[in-house]
């Protein structure tokens, strides 16, 4: 498969006149609770000729992040940059992306982290678990943002993506059977299907929706990242491009 993708890669750069920068695997895969029959989410940044970014018109963009997109939002500390960059799937990389990568984590913002994190908690957490027949799966899709934003919360910097390294950091010791043999069934059943809800997961959940929430609105606003690194880095990698 990772043939394959690389192939795919090599399509999109001829046919889009682009160029790869980054690919990674970006779903459960990278997060370490895939299924035998997991789809792959496959993510990348590319960049343009120089031309492209002087035109006044409005293009189409192919499914990826353009790397102005990328670095835009990188200075908005986007988390979704911070989980590519680390992703321990590769695809592809390049030169220019290590440079990239070795300053992103300084346009890290832990307030805005959190609140990404914990409103994917909620948002999983009301939608799929609340009835006493729940869609199994969907704890690792409430489970990992909440461990992520303990994560932030005792160390300052972008969490990792696998779920193995955020819980033995950050999961208390009395939930881990629990959701270790969650965790077996998930990557042994290629559905996991429905079941009757959890409830020693369900309490840690609600009980750290609401302390994370607390914290999270105690927090002052932290400064971004600077411009000039941004464009300097972006300048140099159209000059190197085509």
């Amino acid at each position: 498969m990772k043939e394959i993708i690389k192939e795919k890669l090599k399509e999109i750069e001829t046919r889009e006149n682009v160029r790869v920068l980054h690919c990674v695997e970006s779903g459960s895969r990278a997060w370490g609770f895939a299924s035998p029959d997991s789809d792959y989410d496959v993510r990348f940044i590319y960049v343009r000729p120089l031309e492209y970014y002087l035109r006044l018109e409005k293009t189409l963009d192919v499914n990826g992040w353009d790397l102005q997109k990328a670095l835009r939002l990188l200075h908005k500390s986007n988390p979704t940059l911070f989980e590519w960059n680390s992703s321990p799937i590769i695809y592809k990389t390049s030169e220019e992306w290590k440079e990239i990568s070795a300053i992103i984590d300084r346009y890290f913002v832990k307030k805005a982290g959190l609140y990404h994190y914990l409103s994917t908690a909620k948002s999983n957490y009301r939608e799929y678990l609340q009835g006493q027949t729940v869609r199994l799966k969907k704890y690792f899709y409430v489970l990992r943002p909440i461990l992520a934003c303990k994560w932030i919360l005792k160390y300052g910097t972008p969490p990792p993506m696998l779920f193995d390294e955020l819980a033995a950091e950050c999961l208390e010791p009395e939930l881990k059977p629990a959701v270790d043999d969650l965790l077996r069934m998930k990557r042994e059943t290629p559905e996991l299907g429905e079941g009757p809800r959890i409830c020693v997961i369900n309490d840690y959940l609600d009980e750290n929706i609401e302390k994370i929430g607390a914290l999270i609105a105690e927090m002052p606003d932290e400064k971004a990242g600077d411009w000039d690194t941004l464009n300097r880095l972006f300048t140099a990698v159209l000059s190197d491009t085509f």
